[in-house]
């Protein structure tokens, strides 16, 4: 296969039945009946409003990490600043810049679009848009955090040491990894541009 033809498949199969099965505080559960190819399936997934995601990267080539807690999975995770695409008509460049200031009081003068990813696309239609911001600041407005961003801990690490840990599986949270490692690449461009 030529890697150059490498790319996902819209397909767009009839559905039959479409409920909302669980109506929740952020995210819905829906169940729908479907053609596909000589039969038909029933599938279950998460309805997820997107979000928004960035690799803050310093002058000194440090990533913005946050350590919080999350329920699901019963630990303080460490990931990188995000959140939802939950207000109305909101792009997620604009969701980004606000949840980076939100989360971790910081703007960035550049932004890089580096992909929009399925987070798990067995079980929801929640797609992440992952950007790279660079030549932070502080921002002049303090956010009000609670519940589970009342205690959240921000820290800088070093790109490498951040890639040794992915490597090392002491930190697994997708996001993070997909988000680190392709910053990480673009940095590797960068410098065989320039070198």
């Amino acid at each position: 296969m030529d890697p150059r033809t490498l790319h996902d498949e819209d397909v767009q199969p009839e559905v039959l039945a479409s409920e909302q099965v669980f109506t929740g505080a952020i995210w819905n559960v829906r169940s729908e009946t479907v053609l596909y190819g000589d039969g038909q399936m029933e599938r279950q997934y998460v309805e997820h409003p997107g979000a928004a995601a960035i690799v803050a990267l310093d002058a000194d080539d440090r990533v913005v990490l946050i350590q919080q807690y999350r329920h699901p999975i019963r630990s303080r995770d460490w990931e990188i600043p995000a959140g939802l695409l939950d207000v109305a008509g909101e792009d997620p460049a604009a969701a980004a810049a606000r949840e980076l200031a939100e989360e971790v009081d910081l703007i960035a003068a550049r932004w890089q679009l580096l992909s929009a990813v399925h987070t798990s696309p067995g079980g929801n239609d929640e797609v992440v848009h992952l950007f790279l911001a660079r030549d932070l600041s502080p921002t002049d407005d303090a956010f009000e955090r609670e519940d589970e961003e009342a205690d959240i801990q921000v820290e800088r690490v070093a790109i490498d040491e951040v890639i040794a840990a992915i490597l090392d599986g002491r930190v697994r949270n997708g996001i993070l990894i997909t988000g680190v490692l392709m910053t990480a690449e673009v940095l590797r461009r960068e410098a065989d541009t320039a070198g």
